[in-house]
């Protein structure tokens, strides 16, 4: 029979205190780091709520030389950018995910994964250089004037590719940012096809379901938590992002129906003129884009997590 030493236990119990504070410190430091950076954002963007009011949010200028200042056309180009991005990127990193788990030979599996990865190392300024100086001409000379041109006799679509092909614009800017959180939706995904337990799989297949039934109703109903978080993170990285965008989007406060047009985001405004702002007002207004981009992320994560519990509830019931 084992004898418990009294001095042991004590100092075992003494440190099992101090790992308890030490991460209930960590928890709340988050909680207190978070809470700061909405108070500061909120008392710097006050004046110029406190000027504008509402407006301030379905106001479509932005005039510094007479302090009119707006939010609508940063806040349309940041959600119009990012569904862009989403769009392209969800199903891509879906079938990246697919066909590394499901589909793909053995000998190619780790070079395409270390492939997948690496592009999430690359720095987001490289993505903007080469969508300005690379992706903006291949699109202004091949594929915005095939776009206005097969897009214009479809209704409803034809204005979304009206206009001169800049090469720059609100469509470019969201295929720079599908390309940046294309790595995180695929790996995200990947490693949740990856947790599905083999005899999962091996039992449908026993049933005589094809690859593609297995995939469809075994695979993906299993994982769909974890694909619905990647896909969130990919969004959050997505309204994020500044300085790819800053490159290519073409930095014009204004709203266009066509994407092929210039406009801005709220991140790439403020990296344009936070620098140059003179006055209170003018950057109180940029804090205050700063605020709603806050805001816009807290929403979409808490929306994220309530999206979340759902489909956990459902999967236990």
């Amino acid at each position: 029979m084992a004898i418990i030493d009294p001095g042991h236990a004590a100092k075992q119990l003494v440190y099992e205190r101090v790992f308890r504070a030490a991460t209930l410190t960590a928890a709340v430091l988050v909680l207190l780091i978070l809470g700061g950076v909405a108070v500061s954002l909120i008392r710097g963007a006050w004046p110029a709520l406190k000027h504008f009011g509402f407006s301030f949010v379905t106001r479509e200028i932005w005039n510094p030389v007479t302090d009119e200042y707006g939010a609508l056309a940063p806040i349309y180009g940041t959600v119009v950018t990012s569904l862009i991005a989403m769009l392209l990127a969800v199903p891509t990193g879906f079938g990246i995910a697919l066909f590394l788990t499901e589909l793909c030979p053995p000998l190619l599996k780790r070079p395409i994964g270390v492939a997948v990865e690496l592009l999430a190392a690359v720095p987001s300024i490289i993505f903007g250089i080469w969508g300005l100086f690379v992706l903006a001409p291949l699109l202004q000379r091949h594929v915005q004037p095939w776009l206005i041109e097969h897009a214009h006799p479809i209704p409803g679509i034809g204005k979304l590719f009206m206009g001169p092909p800049f090469g720059i614009g609100i469509f470019t800017a969201g295929i720079v940012l599908a390309i940046m959180v294309l790595p995180f939706i695929a790996a995200t995904m990947r490693d949740v096809f990856d947790t599905v337990p083999p005899m999962l799989k091996e039992s449908g297949y026993g049933l005589g379901a094809t690859k593609w039934e297995v995939i469809w109703n075994v695979v993906v109903p299993h994982s769909r938590v974890g694909v619905v978080g990647g896909i969130m993170l990919g969004l959050g990285r997505a309204l994020g992002e500044t300085m790819a965008v800053t490159f290519v989007i073409g930095n014009a406060h204004r709203i266009s129906t066509s994407l092929l047009a210039p406009g801005t985001t709220i991140s790439s405004a403020i990296a344009n003129e936070f620098t140059e702002a003179v006055g209170d007002l003018y950057t109180s207004s940029l804090i205050a884009l700063g605020l709603l981009l806050f805001l816009i992320t807290f929403t979409v994560i808490a929306a994220a997590q309530w999206m979340l519990r759902r489909l956990e509830r459902r999967s236990v019931a």
